[in-house]
């Protein structure tokens, strides 16, 4: 699963990376966590920048608690899930980080362990999302990290990773004329191993409530 992760880099970097105007003010983010607002790209008329709650609420559930359990969707069965399916043809979205932590399982403890890209460019995880309406009528905007089999960087640490997508399939996972299955799937791969790199850093990071660069010591 994907439970935590970071973009520590300016929105002004972000809309260069991704060619979108830097529409959001955020701030730099060391331990973004579950029902958090979460920097995204979608494609709704226009490609732009836009804030999702991180836990997919489907429009059709009855109350918001559904969408702390479901930060993640699995690619190998995202067209047998009622939840995302619909969702994988018409309501796909980036999710921006520049790194994402998992728990590496060693002599009894958990050693969280940080994982980026070599060059410390942001990326994209592959994600879903959704337009839910309370009872009261707010609109609540919210989306699901996909994961995948873990490369082999990830794969000492953890038995699954969130889906980063190449450079190169990154508009195609946003055009909604897109809808073959096989053909978002193919993207949906473990992303190459040679570029990635793994470090531990401080426990720190357990709680989300700090949300600091001591969390990267």
């Amino acid at each position: 699963m994907c439970g935590r992760f970071a973009l520590t880099v300016d929105i002004e970097k972000v809309a260069r990376t991704f060619g979108v105007e830097p529409t959001l003010n955020t701030v730099k983010r060391y331990n973004i966590a579950p029902t958090q607002n979460v920097v995204s790209i979608v494609r709704n008329g226009t490609t732009h920048l836009a804030e999702l709650r991180w836990g997919l609420i489907p429009s059709w559930a009855k109350d918001e608690s559904i969408g702390s359990r479901m930060i993640n969707a699995r690619a190998e069965s995202l067209t047998e899930k009622p939840s995302f399916k619909g969702l994988l043809r018409s309501k796909r979205c980036l999710i921006v980080a520049d790194g994402f932590y998992e728990w590496r399982q060693e002599n009894g403890q958990k050693t969280p362990m940080y994982i980026t890209m070599k060059d410390s460019e942001p990326f994209a995880f592959a994600g879903l999302w959704d337009n839910w309406k309370s009872p009261d009528g707010q609109q609540l905007r919210t989306c699901a990290i996909i994961t995948t089999q873990p490369n082999q960087v990830v794969a000492p640490i953890h038995n699954r990773m969130p889906a980063i997508l190449l450079p190169e399939a990154r508009e195609a996972w946003l055009d909604p004329a897109i809808k073959d299955e096989h053909l978002l799937a193919h993207w949906l791969a473990p992303y190459p191993s040679d570029a990635m790199t793994a470090r531990a850093v401080s426990r720190l990071v357990n709680d989300p409530k700090h949300d600091s660069p001591d969390v990267l010591a």
